[in-house]
């Protein structure tokens, strides 16, 4: 993806309304990272600078450039309110009018549903890994008891009566 996202980067370098950067999370851009809810390695965000979003597309150059042409662009926001549709528009006019407490509080709301959902997901997800570990034990079990029962024996035997062979030798 390194490559690619070097091209796309280039190819917007200069641009008046788009900005397409990398920031090194490990280093001086760990503040960054960490306000920004970046959690893994590599982490697309795209949007409004202080309400970034996980891009979730392809990581080919194509996939990344189709994206960025149809989505980085001025957006509505308080900043750019004439981007806005009118129920947008009073949406933004509702939160300004919101004490900053409130706001916050709306803010914190909404981020803990997030959160929930998130561990929701981890939870159900290691229910699903659990399940399928005692799955996988549980075959390679059966598998093993079925080759202990004979089986390589009784294909060889069949194999061997199917050339012509006698089904008893002596030895």
């Amino acid at each position: 993806m390194k490559p690619a996202w070097d091209k796309l980067m280039k190819e917007y370098d200069g641009h008046k309304t788009a900005l397409i950067a990398d920031v090194d999370c490990t280093a001086e851009g760990k503040p960054l990272c960490d306000s920004n809810g970046v959690q893994g390695f590599p982490t697309i965000k795209y949007g409004d600078p202080s309400a970034l979003e996980d891009y979730q597309g392809g990581r080919d150059l194509d996939a990344m450039k189709k994206f960025a042409a149809e989505n980085l662009k001025p957006m509505c926001s308080p900043k750019n309110i004439d981007l806005c549709d009118d129920d947008k528009k009073k949406e933004i006019e509702k939160f300004q009018t919101m004490s900053s407490e409130d706001l916050e509080k709306q803010i914190k709301e909404k981020e803990d549903l997030l959160s929930e959902a998130e561990e929701t997901f981890k939870a159900e997800v290691q229910k699903l890994q659990d399940k399928y570990q005692s799955l996988m034990k549980e075959k390679e079990e059966k598998m093993q008891e079925v080759k202990d029962a004979g089986l390589s024996l009784m294909k060889s035997v069949s194999a061997h009566a199917e050339k012509g062979g006698d089904k008893k030798q002596e030895l």
